[in-house]
């Protein structure tokens, strides 16, 4: 009866706040709002409330969230166009034979869709390659067993997308610890996927957009600076954390053999998804080729899709509602607005955002890589990687007790950023869109990286 009342109070909050503007909108096409928020804001936030609070019905949640919106905005926004915002004017034909042409929100989707279920394959065929039953002999059998499957989360997410980096770990985990995963350490799993990848233009979707936008591999590349300082925080709290909740296997399972077809299409896929992502910007489509493939002389855990597609509609809802926000810009590109830009993707898919500055330029590409690719870390469903992992952890789709036993992340994202601005500063450079010289930041003049940091001003 509690849980109903809740339920009720939440649809009639929602229900109240979309008819607000009923009765003040001014009918000049021009969306209505409550002081200076705009209604979408509102109810994107009611949104996320309501996946914290109903973390067993995230599903429904984020599918209500994403109709609500769609709803308010064909009715309210004279200048929204659902074909345009999703398909893009040129034709789809023309974007995908030329990348360069590609608009709207149908390449991001679509190829969400396709990692996250076919990355769900891919974890199920390496479980079934035998590797991680093996590892047990090799790996340190105290709280150095979880550091060590941390490490090679982050060294594998540099080069592979992070999405396939935190699927792999969690696989490991899921059979070194005998299915007994501590949450805070799957926080970490995910944080050292995304850490991984920050400072690779590789390794995420957020730092590949930037690659294609112009910005330098170099510039980058500082990531790491922050990244590495952040992942001895969190995997050293995270791997006491394992230890103490269940330690790792001590022995390697008998008789277990490796499966070389079952390695072999991995590999097929992770090359895949590399080539397919370099000249098309479509990883999911070698993913899917790949499994294509090795289906003809492997036999493809299909069901392993079935049981992925509520998570992966899920994040593609959430995706949409962000997409759909009116964030027509940002702050001036700054030290401060970037560590705040770290916070606000753990619950704005980071991709829109990394979009808007783009285009807004001027901004430390290293500095915004590592807030914007690791921030997401901080709630599980701030990336993809984190809803990914909770396809195959259900359990861990609760906000409260991701930051509470993953409070670690949070930490180490603060010091991370941090140490690398008294270490380097802040450093904004060029992109394609955005010169220098052209910084339209009024507030956030150019400066040399020595003048930029307090820390190094000659007195």
């Amino acid at each position: 009866m509690k849980f109903f009342i809740i339920k009720l109070g939440f649809i009639l909050i929602a229900a109240t706040l979309l008819l607000y503007p009923v009765f003040t909108y001014a009918g000049n096409g021009i969306p209505p709002s409550i002081g200076k928020i705009r209604i979408e804001f509102i109810l994107f936030a009611l949104t996320l409330i309501g996946v914290a609070v109903f973390h067993n019905k995230t599903f429904w949640v984020a599918i209500i969230g994403l109709s609500v919106i769609l709803i308010f905005k064909f009715i309210f926004d004279s200048q929204f166009d659902f074909a345009e915002h999703f398909l893009g004017k040129v034709s789809l034909f023309d974007q995908i034979i030329d990348k360069d042409l590609r608009q709207g929100e149908w390449p991001v989707l679509l190829n969400l869709f396709g990692l996250l279920l076919g990355f769900a394959i891919l974890a199920k065929h390496f479980e079934g390659t035998g590797i991680p039953a093996l590892l047990p002999k090799y790996l340190p059998h105290d709280w150095k067993g979880p550091f060590v499957l941390l490490v090679f989360i982050f060294i594998l997410s540099s080069f592979l997308d992070n999405i396939a980096a935190a699927l792999i770990g969690g696989t490991i985990a899921l059979v070194v610890f005998d299915k007994k995963v501590h949450i805070g350490y799957l926080a970490a799993i995910v944080a050292a996927s995304n850490a991984g990848g920050a400072g690779s233009v590789l390794g995420d979707t957020t730092t590949t957009m930037m690659w294609i936008g112009g910005v330098s591999l170099l510039n980058v590349l500082h990531a790491y600076v922050a990244a590495g300082a952040a992942f001895l925080i969190f995997a050293w709290f995270a791997s006491q954390q394992q230890h103490k909740y269940h330690h790792i296997l001590k022995h390697a399972k008998k008789d277990v053999k490796l499966n070389l077809k079952k390695l072999l299409i991995i590999i097929l896929m992770l090359v895949g998804a590399i080539m397919t992502n370099f000249l098309y910007d479509l990883p999911a489509l070698g993913v899917w080729i790949a499994i294509g493939i090795g289906a003809v002389f492997e036999d493809t855990p299909w069901k392993e899709s079935k049981n992925a597609m509520t998570g992966t509609i899920f994040l593609l809802c959430l995706v949409s509602c962000a997409s759909l926000m009116p964030v027509n810009d940002l702050p001036p590109a700054s030290w401060m607005s970037t560590f705040i830009l770290g916070f606000v993707s753990a619950v704005f898919d980071n991709i829109p955002l990394t979009k808007l500055c783009l285009e807004q330029g001027c901004y430390d590409w290293g500095m915004l890589a590592y807030a914007v690719g690791f921030g997401g870390s901080m709630i599980w469903f701030g990336s993809s990687a984190g809803v990914a992992l909770c396809n195959e952890f259900p359990d861990a789709r609760n906000v409260v007790l991701w930051i509470k036993k993953g409070w670690h992340i949070i930490l180490a994202y603060i010091v991370g950023f941090f140490l690398l601005y008294m270490i380097m500063g802040w450093e904004p450079a060029d992109n394609k869109k955005v010169k220098i010289k052209d910084c339209p930041c009024i507030d956030c003049p150019v400066k040399p990286a020595v003048d930029s940091n307090p820390m190094l001003q000659p007195k």
